[in-house]
């Protein structure tokens, strides 16, 4: 079997320099706040996520100590809705994730059919 039909996977998070460890902007966070903004709601995306409201308002609010950035604005029963921080951060995400997808599926694919 040949392996040049296999592609690479990127995980991609972005992390606050000056912490050491700790929660990270990655995939489940960026899918949470993307639920978000799909449904204004922060137990809505979490639910959708098959995620307890608590774990979801848990992981946001250490996210944004962790980077020091404010994801959301909770407005009580009426829903959240996400910064312009947040916002930027997600379209950076996109753009990042989509760049180094490209670049790994090409040097892959040279990789791979030279060996």
């Amino acid at each position: 079997m040949s392996v040049e039909h296999l592609k690479p996977s990127v995980k991609l998070s972005f992390v606050n320099p000056d912490e050491s460890h700790g929660p990270v902007f990655g995939p489940g966070v960026m899918a949470l706040c993307r639920g978000v903004q799909e449904t204004g709601s922060l137990n809505a995306a979490a639910k959708s996520m098959g995620m307890a409201y608590s774990k979801a308002w848990r992981v946001l609010k250490e996210t944004e100590a962790a980077l020091g950035v404010q994801l959301l604005v909770r407005d009580g029963a009426h829903g959240s809705t996400l910064t312009a921080d947040c916002l930027t951060l997600l379209d950076a995400y996109d753009k990042v994730r989509s760049t180094v997808i490209d670049t790994a599926s090409r040097k892959t694919a040279n990789l791979l059919a030279s060996s």
